[in-house]
């Protein structure tokens, strides 16, 4: 009983980390257009929004915590479950498709979110190639996160 609660809250921690993971990156997407633009076809240039800067470093930090956590509890628990060994085919399946699922979109969103940041780093003002949308859509990676990470979760813990 004890272990079922405590699984529920880490679900519930996971999801929420990933919510407000993405909700920052949109933010930060909504702050960066909030600057002075100058573009000419694929370039642009612009000032950088330190208002951006700090919600996209906070979605990259909560993304990770997220996916640290999903992955390291559930890596743990499902190690050290003793008749895992004896786990069907399918859900051995599952749990592998799952994992690398997150780490594919942890890392694309991760990856997405930190060009985005850099762009709106106080000393990083410059002209050059179009950096449009790219915290939003590491935003909307941490929202696609949280399936996988939970049924991950869920499954190597089960």
């Amino acid at each position: 009983m004890v272990n079922k609660v405590i699984g529920i809250l880490v679900c519930l921690v996971i999801v929420v980390l990933d919510i407000v993971a993405g909700f920052l990156g949109i933010k930060a997407e909504a702050a960066q257009n909030q600057e002075k633009h100058l573009r000419l076809w694929l370039f642009e240039c612009k000032e950088p929004s330190q208002e951006a800067f700090r919600f996209g470093v906070g979605a990259i930090l909560l993304l990770i915590v997220a996916h640290v956590l999903a992955n390291l509890l559930g890596a743990c628990t499902a190690c050290s479950q003793e008749g895992n060994h004896k786990a069907s085919e399918w859900r051995k399946q599952l749990l592998f498709v799952s994992l690398i699922i997150t780490w594919i979109i942890a890392l694309a969103g991760i990856g997405l979110l930190v060009i985005g940041t850099r762009a709106n780093d106080k000393s990083n003002a410059s002209c050059g190639l179009s950096h449009h949308h790219l915290l939003s859509i590491g935003g909307i990676l941490c929202f696609f996160n949280i399936p996988f990470s939970t049924v991950y979760y869920v499954i190597a813990t089960a």
